[in-house]
């Protein structure tokens, strides 16, 4: 049997839980805009069933969707060449979810690290959709059956569960190569951006202090302020990337300043090497600036249209569920279920 062509197809998600950030800019939207004009077929979801494995307010909810949306939009994004929805208007995700669900395996849900992370001690509590949302988010991209999904480090686990679960629908029913096999694309600098306050924790919506992170609603005037008054150290830039080994927080900031200025960190050392964080602050300040104020505004001038935001949304989940749909029936067929 001939190995089977699957097209090369990115799909990548985001969960609207409200307070973009600069790491949701660089770490994922910005990647995915680069994607965009790459050999690939590009999928971008808005993954509100994600969202609601804790409880969401439904106004709070909506207008999160809706934000995520503009700044995919007001970043780069374009809706004719990418498709771009929100997950809950594509039934075959929570369809092929419940396939999955009796697919993956307990002992494969238990070894997931970032359901531990977020249940904490409180696991007997917390929804059965947080402890299952992995066997999800590989209905999400296999639904589509995408090569490829670019995604921080800290997902990466959950690709290779995706890849388990395939393999195991495979071998289970004798189709071999039905699923593909999704790669992880983990790779750019600042592809996990860490906090402004602390350069050992990731930048969060939820840190404790605003001044920890740049929010991608944040005017000019706060975005210098906060990279001014960013944590750094007291020796000046060295002369090489070898010397950021032991700096967290200088680190941070040189990478944030590589992905902004889409170069790298070896570029951004060769010019600032020796330099004080006087001169180096203010240059950052004023790149992150000049690539996030035009963000801003688009994302401010697309809020005030709901109606067209909803559009966009409609016609990108048409799209997707003619992909979508074809790969479920089949799958359906494989398994044995009585269809129309």
């Amino acid at each position: 049997m001939t190995e089977a062509v699957h097209t090369r197809r990115v799909f990548s998600g985001i969960k609207p839980s409200g307070g973009l950030t600069l790491g949701n800019y660089l770490g994922a939207i910005k990647r995915f805009v680069d994607m965009q004009s790459a050999d690939f077929e590009t999928i971008y979801c808005v993954v509100d069933m994600h969202a609601i494995t804790v409880w969401q307010d439904p106004a709070a909810l909506r207008h999160a969707t809706r934000e995520l949306v503009a700044a995919y939009v007001a970043s780069g994004i374009d809706p004719e060449q990418s498709v771009l929805f929100n997950q809950s208007q594509v039934s075959a995700h929570a369809e092929l979810g419940w396939v999955f669900n009796c697919v993956a395996r307990v002992g494969w849900m238990n070894r997931m690290t970032q359901f531990k992370d977020k249940a904490g001690k409180n696991a007997e509590a917390v929804s059965l959709g947080l402890y299952a949302y992995p066997s999800l988010m590989a209905a999400d991209i296999l639904t589509y059956h995408a090569t490829h999904v670019p995604v921080g480090e800290d997902q990466k686990q959950h690709v290779e569960l995706t890849r388990d679960i395939a393999a195991k629908f495979n071998h289970d029913f004798k189709v071999p190569d039905f699923f593909p096999q999704p790669e992880p694309i983990i790779d750019g600098p600042a592809t996990r951006v860490m906090n402004l306050r602390d350069g050992s924790k990731k930048m969060s919506k939820s840190g404790a202090s605003d001044m920890e992170r740049i929010n991608l609603t944040d005017d000019a005037a706060l975005i210098v302020k906060k990279f001014k008054k960013a944590k750094s150290d007291s020796e000046p830039l060295p002369d090489s990337v070898e010397g950021l080994k032991d700096r967290p927080e200088a680190r941070n900031l040189v990478e944030i300043y590589a992905a902004l200025d889409n170069s790298t960190p070896e570029a951004v050392i060769a010019e600032y090497a020796g330099a004080q964080w006087g001169r180096f602050k203010p240059a950052l300040a004023d790149l992150a600036v000049a690539r996030l104020e035009p963000i801003t505004n688009e994302m401010s001038r697309l809020m005030q249209d709901p109606a067209e935001i909803d559009r966009i949304l409609a016609k990108g989940a048409d799209k997707a569920n003619a992909i979508a749909q074809p790969i479920l029936d089949k799958t359906y067929d494989i398994i044995g279920f009585v269809r129309r």
